[in-house]
């Protein structure tokens, strides 16, 4: 298979995010920014294989500051791409506002990774929402060719119009794979010269400024809704004679709904929007006209339905317009099983699928933490140390799974960051139940400072403990900032010095004796304390490790079960998943993902869990 870097035109089987970073090179985006996230964070990976000094790529502190630093570009004349995932947004929306309202001189398209059904995020926001309240036009690709194919569609209007668009992907457009036929590249000689000039503002919204520059925004939005009308993004679907009855639908949804009237033969159209926002009204209305029932069917929140029924009660048109009608149909994704049964509930001729009867239940698995974590290690120790009456407060990262059995430890979580301050809140007026935030090292400079800082200053009586590992694990091993992969190494004793923290401690996190001596101390500490425990992500060790030496083999433990006494604390309290309960009763060692660390050692009372002999 030919890399996506590839110069010539060629023809590949690819993801959606792969076919995006592919189009951004072929319309040369000169700046690209990000703070990964599932489901957008391939595209940094697929963006990593073309090597040109002719665009700039970085994973900058979060999304906020990501999306600054492309508007910023794109006002010094650079054509700016922003991509992050759906929760990202509410970290860079503050600046998102203030962008349709600025001449962005070198266009903007920020790709917007949503997630219906929370496959991974901790909730599944709407952020069509998002395109209303900030004037922000926005497309909507059904598949990973519409996406390459749109992407380059937004940046054609954007550099066009000045103005910032969205292109909203969801997880399985970003995730599934299309055939596609990509364009040659063009390799020019970029000049990085300042465009930048006051004179095409204002670019400070004063008092005096704000109503024009919101009357600007609102004619780009009209002039954009010309460029839409011109263009083939909006598209009828015919399926033999007119019935009377047409589905309206976007994104992924349409294509669920294609397949639904496909494969029930029925012979119903469907419009296709590819523009959600705004919509091309006059055309949508011919087109409903011609109709006397319309189902719009959509993911999430009745946002095209309402736009739809007040289009049609405007211009006076009679078609029956209907719409999920159970509350649990606004929730999750939308799959062709779905949509035809949502169908059926209005249109009998829908046939619904025979549901799949499997007799056996699958072995139940719990999400874990990998073999060898840090997070794990760390966990044991607090949960060995605090009382049933402690408050614990999580935060977004690969240690969140500490919430599951047996660890049971973050009872609390809100957003990225929102540890140290929601905790600061809990600890308020509290002093009979100690309360513990924690938070991973990449959060830390993501969202944790200005909490953490509050916390110091007003010396909050609670316990943070610092999980480092030194990456973006969770998102797949992204470099953060300070970790000295990308720029210079941050001390994070000295950050927190500088921040006013008073008690700083730091162990290793397989060092389970240090960590609870530090707990002790700073139970004891009247005001903030900070627990550093650190261990590299040996998931990420694992892997450097056999790139730098193909051969390289991890080390593996082993139980002498002439000592085991089954007390099971290896499986049920400590709970690497490399231990496996066998049919007998024993518990014997996986070693395809035993990584021998040994940080399980120190759990088993019966110190039976040695290093196996002979391994590395």
């Amino acid at each position: 298979m030919k890399k996506i870097s590839e110069k010539e035109e060629f023809e590949a089987y690819v993801m959606g995010n792969y076919a995006l970073a592919r189009a951004m090179a072929e319309v040369q985006v000169r700046v690209i920014t990000s703070y990964p996230g599932s489901p957008t964070p391939e595209i940094a990976e697929a963006l990593s294989e073309f090597k040109s000094e002719n665009f700039y790529f970085e994973f900058s502190a979060n999304e906020k500051v990501a999306l600054e630093k492309a508007a910023g570009a794109s006002l010094n004349g650079h054509l700016s791409c922003c991509f992050f995932k759906s929760v990202g947004l509410n970290v860079a929306s503050d600046s998102l506002i203030q962008l349709p309202m600025m001449e962005l001189i070198g266009g903007l398209v920020v790709i917007l990774g949503d997630d219906p059904g929370a496959n991974s995020s901790q909730n599944e926001q709407d952020n069509r929402h998002f395109s209303r309240m900030a004037y922000l036009p926005m497309l909507e690709p059904s598949s990973p060719k519409e996406a390459y194919e749109m992407f380059k569609t937004a940046c054609s209007l954007s550099v066009k119009l000045r103005m910032p668009i969205f292109l909203r992907i969801t997880t399985h457009i970003a995730h599934s794979r299309e055939k596609i036929k990509f364009s040659k590249l063009i390799d020019d000689k970029y000049s990085w010269e300042s465009k930048f000039s006051s004179n095409n503002g204002p670019y400070v919204p004063v008092a005096s400024a704000v109503f024009p520059l919101k009357e600007r925004a609102l004619n780009k939005l009209n002039e954009f809704k010309k460029e839409i009308s011109s263009l083939e993004i909006n598209k009828i679907f015919k399926n033999g004679e007119n019935n009377g009855k047409l589905i309206i639908a976007s994104g992924l949804t349409f294509a669920a709904a294609y397949e639904a009237v496909k494969s029930s033969e029925v012979k119903i159209d469907i419009l296709k929007i590819g523009a959600s926002y705004p919509l091309d009204e006059d055309n949508i209305a011919d087109i409903i006209r011609g109709y006397e029932e319309v189902f719009v069917l959509e993911e999430l929140d009745r946002i095209l339905e309402g736009e739809i029924k007040s289009l049609c009660f405007d211009r006076k048109i009679n078609a029956k317009i209907y719409s999920r009608k159970n509350i649990s149909d606004l929730m999750g994704e939308i799959g062709v099983k779905r949509a035809k049964k949502i169908f059926s509930d209005f249109w009998p001729e829908f046939s619904l699928p025979k549901e799949n009867i499997i007799d056996k239940k699958g072995f139940p698995r719990f999400p874990q933490l990998c073999p060898g974590c840090g997070h794990r290690s760390a966990f044991y120790a607090v949960k060995e140390f605090i009382s049933q009456e402690d408050i614990t407060v999580a935060d977004i990262g690969c240690h969140t799974l500490g919430y599951l059995a047996p660890y049971k430890m973050g009872e609390v979580l809100f957003s990225m960051g929102h540890s140290v301050s929601t905790a600061a809140g809990l600890a308020l007026k509290n002093e009979k139940r100690k309360v513990l935030a924690f938070m991973g090292d990449s959060t830390f400079f993501h969202a944790g400072l200005p909490g953490l800082l509050n916390a110091s200053v007003l010396n909050s009586e609670i316990i943070l403990i610092l999980l480092e590992n030194g990456t973006t694990a969770m998102t797949g091993h992204q470099s953060r900032l300070g970790s000295g992969e990308i720029g210079e190494s941050l001390d994070l004793i000295k950050l927190l010095e500088a921040c006013g923290v008073k008690f700083i401690r730091k162990a290793d996190a397989y060092n389970r004796t240090e960590l609870k001596k530090h707990l002790s101390e700073a139970k004891n500490h009247k005001g903030f304390a900070v627990i550093i425990a650190h261990h590299p992500c040996m998931l990420k060790y694992s892997r450097e490790m056999k790139k730098k030496n193909p051969s390289y083999k991890p080390g593996k433990v082993e139980i002498d079960k002439s000592i085991c006494d089954l007390r099971k604390t290896c499986l049920e309290k400590f709970a690497c998943p490399s231990f496996a309960l066998q049919e007998d009763g024993t518990v014997k060692v996986n070693e395809d993902l035993c990584i021998g660390d040994g940080s399980c050692i120190m759990s088993c009372p019966s110190r039976a869990i040695k290093p196996k002999k002979g391994a590395k």
